[in-house]
């Protein structure tokens, strides 16, 4: 992840004509931060874990990104992704910068109180490194809003009450509405700015989505409100297909009482990959990173890709479809959803005032959109992809700030 993420940001630079010296001022995180994590588990063991933060850029504001708790979580997958974050928030032009980080444990294997002992201790290590005016964590693979609730709670502990410390808490514990749709939410805008230049809109299409979490979930559940046929959808355990569409609100139900796709009646089982190869006009990765590859990537019959995941796509079959005629609307633009929300719940922390549901939607379609079509123009004037002018925007916008700020 972390060459594909290099490989992106030095197409865009090549375009904008930016020298290595700049280049490497940009791409390297200013700050990395490991610590050990030692704690009595159930069992009367001792467990030991190794958590990261890493702080890609800070030149527009105080780094924001997610917390992972994954065995395979390490200082390199927290840079590639801090570095994503920092190119997220300059693409939807949010007063941030890029941080990520996490946790190598795997909570499935874990009690809830284990789970809490170790990020009550890993908040005890980085406390002094993060805030709500230097770093701003949010929930990201295998974490939630009650460890988020935790979080927020042990910094307490050390500098007083500080909602705005981290995002994505419980609505209960000065969380934002609509936080669990944003990402979901901000794809289906997405979707519909892309559509509207081609003169369609969402109830003409055909949907595929890979991964039904979160963010799958939402986003089906959006584009069936619209009147989209989403034909398609898989999960961890394998994936439904109905030619004349999914019925999406049934689909839920079932899966909120079996937590799996597997066993859906209305619809035809089909190979869990297979989704990705369906005939369809949209299809939209939503689960893990790294689908898309030199060797199926040909075998995608979507004319266009929406990036719900993060880095599912690798260069290779980036070229692959670009020279396809595959329109890609990157992660770093499609899937800001997320991040523009918490920055909502940021302010909203700071300012003790909460914002209505409705108010919500719409800044979150608001900012996406002028996102969407600050990207699209570029592209447009340009002839360069929507992948290579997402980046283009926000190299110019970080690098800006870097020099204004003085070096």
């Amino acid at each position: 992840m972390l060459s594909d993420t290099a490989h992106y940001f030095r197409k865009a630079a090549k375009v904008m004509g930016i020298g290595q010296r700049v280049q490497r001022v940009l791409e390297r995180p200013q700050r990395s931060i490991k610590v050990e994590i030692t704690v009595e588990l159930d069992n009367g063991d001792l467990g030991t874990y190794t958590g990261y933060r890493v702080q890609h850029n800070r030149a527009r504001g105080p780094g924001k990104g997610g917390l992972r708790y994954h065995p395979t979580m390490d200082e390199d997958h927290a840079i590639a992704l801090a570095g994503l974050m920092t190119w997220k928030t300059a693409i939807v032009d949010i007063p941030y910068g890029g941080a990520k980080g996490g946790i190598d444990c795997d909570p499935r294997s874990l009690s809830p109180r284990e789970v809490e002992r170790i990020t009550r201790k890993f908040v005890g290590e980085i406390h002094e490194v993060i805030g709500p005016t230097v770093d701003i964590p949010a929930p990201d693979v295998n974490t939630n809003a009650q460890i988020m609730a935790w979080i927020m709670n042990e910094y307490s502990r050390f500098h007083g009450f500080s909602p705005a410390v981290v995002t994505g808490k419980p609505v209960d514990l000065h969380g934002s509405a609509g936080r669990e749709e944003a990402t979901g939410l901000g794809v289906t805008y997405c979707i519909e700015e892309l559509l509207s230049r081609q003169g369609e809109t969402v109830p003409e299409k055909r949907f595929a989505i890979q991964g039904f979490g979160n963010v799958g979930s939402w986003l089906a559940h959006h584009l069936h409100e619209r009147g989209g046929k989403v034909v398609a959808v898989s999960d961890i355990g394998g994936a439904l297909y109905r030619k004349d569409g999914i019925p999406i609100d049934a689909l839920k139900d079932y899966f909120d009482e079996h937590r799996t796709l597997e066993g859906f009646p209305e619809a035809e089982a089909i190979e869990r990959d297979d989704v990705l190869f369906v005939d369809c006009d949209v299809l939209i990765p939503a689960a893990l990173g790294g689908v898309f590859t030199a060797e199926n990537a040909n075998d995608v019959k979507a004319k266009i890709v929406v990036e719900a995941a993060n880095a599912p796509t690798t260069p290779e079959a980036d070229e692959i479809f670009e020279k396809n005629g595959v329109i890609v609307v990157p992660d770093v633009l499609a899937n800001a959803g997320g991040v523009i929300v918490s920055y909502f719940e940021w302010v909203q922390n700071i300012q003790q005032f909460r914002w209505e549901l409705e108010e919500i939607r719409s800044k979150l379609q608001r900012y996406m959109r002028n996102a969407f079509i600050t990207v699209w123009d570029l592209a447009q004037r340009k002839n360069i992809s929507l992948r290579t002018a997402a980046y283009v925007v926000a190299i110019g916008r970080v690098g800006k700030a870097t020099v204004l700020s003085g070096l």
